[in-house]
């Protein structure tokens, strides 16, 4: 059974900071039970974002924060399982960002939350002399096709990807 609780996504701010960070495919997240060795799970989340976890079968983690999965996780042990259980979850793995165009080294970096364009630019061996700072854009990655203005100081997200235009001479 698919343990499915959209109406806790209402709660769900779309921040980016580690707190608030929502869980998609390609996140590396830990689960742990306060004296319960055999419920620790560590996934990698896959596209359909679903975790298979003891007792409770497929739980969807994608789209939630780690404080609701604690709540989702508390709440399936409870009380069938464990009286008054103490859950822990962390993402140990955020999913890349990805850069490219006029930068020395294009390709996927790890996301840290909080990053910003010009973090993003640092990673990736920093700007060609031919790039413009002026001709930054960003594909969210909810919408990829959707292409937004971006600036050095521009916050990004795991998933999206950066492109750095040409200036004209």
């Amino acid at each position: 059974m698919i343990v499915c609780l959209a109406f806790l996504l209402s709660f769900n701010s779309f921040g980016q900071s580690a707190q608030n960070y929502t869980l998609g495919p390609g996140d590396k997240i830990e689960i742990k039970v306060f004296g319960q060795p055999d419920l620790d799970v560590t996934a990698l989340l896959g596209n359909s974002g679903i975790v298979n976890y003891p007792f409770l079968g497929k739980v969807k983690l994608a789209g939630l924060n780690t404080s609701q999965v604690e709540k989702i996780i508390s709440r399936g042990l409870q009380p069938d399982y464990l009286v008054n259980p103490n859950v822990y979850a962390q993402v140990t793995q955020y999913r890349p960002f990805y850069i490219h165009g006029e930068v020395n080294n294009p390709g996927a970096y790890p996301y840290q939350p909080a990053m910003t364009v010009n973090q993003a630019i640092a990673l990736g061996g920093g700007l060609t002399e031919r790039a413009s700072i002026d001709k930054i854009y960003i594909f969210k990655e909810q919408t990829k096709e959707q292409q937004h203005r971006g600036s050095l100081n521009s916050q990004i997200a795991a998933g999206d990807t950066i492109k750095i235009e040409q200036r004209l001479f």
